[in-house]
């Protein structure tokens, strides 16, 4: 059986009207009828990667820069590719229809390592399910970050970053947006070298989960009842997976790949906007020195390039300081200017 045989099989019956979300739980009444349905989907994902690494699909992308070996580019035509594309663009809104999505490749999980990170997943899937009488809450949910972030997302699993997204508002953990709300989670997507976005499409285990207020220092579960966080029970546009499960409860699937309309940033919401951080009685030189105590050293390659775009014209000082506004987020900003004010 080919590929995209094997891919159809293990996503299968995906309805272009149904969301990823309600997939993961429908698939697994499809598949066995038992709490076992999960190990069996992860041994067909298992056999697709092992399949195809010789196929005709491969770890680079023709439009967009190499991400990372492992990935398996699912070509135009693809169910998969095109449930994904049609419903990741819909869910843009009106920037949709000015959005490219240059290609969208599958986490093959083909090393060793990758094998142990999607059964250990499996595995926990299986118990949360066990645990809350046979639903596991698994979502479908994207996440944001720079292009390097991503390919260490691949190769090594999540490690929490320095600088926590959304500023660690709802705590120690890693925050996703709902798999019909990715323009949420795009205000910590980082355009690349090229200007390309990417984003990780992962599933996550859910289970019970508890409303988190904002200001929490929580980075776990605040008894056993409860598995995950999220910033509202009716509605919600945050699922917080703690940093004691984030290797456990999320495996990153998909990751697409995208060039969206300059205006973009227009949409993208900034905490604490009524606190825009300028810097004129900071230079930008000593702004880039202090981040750097705080920051990767990805984010600050791509701070230190915006500033030479900006000294070669090439972009205006708004559009970087809102760039620099993306990577870095005010609350850190902020701190790092006062500190320079209080020096003088």
């Amino acid at each position: 059986m080919g590929c995209h045989e094997q891919t159809f099989r293990f996503m299968g019956g995906l309805d272009d009207t149904n969301n990823f979300a309600r997939h993961a739980s429908d698939q697994q009444s499809e598949q066995t009828g038992s709490s076992d349905s999960i190990l069996d989907a992860a041994r067909d994902q298992e056999s697709l990667a092992s399949d195809c690494e010789s196929g005709v699909s491969g770890p680079s992308c023709d439009d967009s820069p190499t991400l990372s070996n492992g990935l398996i580019r699912l070509l135009e035509g693809d169910r998969i590719h095109d449930l994904i594309k049609r419903r990741f663009l819909l869910c843009l809104g009106l920037l949709g229809s000015q959005t490219k999505v240059l290609s969208i490749h599958r986490n093959g999980f083909s090393t060793l390592t990758g094998k142990a990170r999607l059964q250990t997943f499996q595995i926990f899937s299986m118990a949360t399910q066990r645990k809350h009488g046979g639903d596991a809450n698994v979502k479908y949910a994207w996440y944001g970050t720079d292009r390097d972030e991503i390919c260490s997302i691949i190769e090594h699993g999540f490690g929490l970053p320095a600088q926590l997204k959304n500023n660690g508002l709802y705590g120690r953990g890693i925050y996703f947006s709902p798999d019909d709300s990715p323009m949420d989670c795009l205000r910590n997507s980082i355009v690349d070298e090229h200007g390309v976005h990417h984003l990780l499409l992962c599933r996550v285990v859910l289970g019970k989960p508890e409303v988190v207020r904002p200001g929490s220092d929580q980075s776990h579960p605040s008894s056993e009842d409860f598995d995950s966080g999220v910033d509202n029970f009716s509605s919600p546009k945050k699922y917080i997976i703690w940093s004691t499960h984030m290797n456990t409860h999320i495996l990153p699937e998909f990751i697409i790949s995208f060039k969206a309309p300059p205006r973009l940033t227009g949409f993208i919401r900034i905490p604490d906007s009524s606190k825009k951080p300028t810097s004129p009685w900071m230079p930008f030189p000593a702004l880039i020195s202090a981040l750097s105590k705080y920051l990767p050293q990805s984010s600050m390659r791509l701070i230190s390039k915006y500033h030479r775009d900006h000294q070669e014209k090439k972009i205006s000082r708004q559009e970087m300081i809102q760039r620099v506004r993306k990577i870095a987020g005010d609350k850190l900003l902020i701190a790092v200017i006062k500190s320079f004010r209080n020096k003088d």
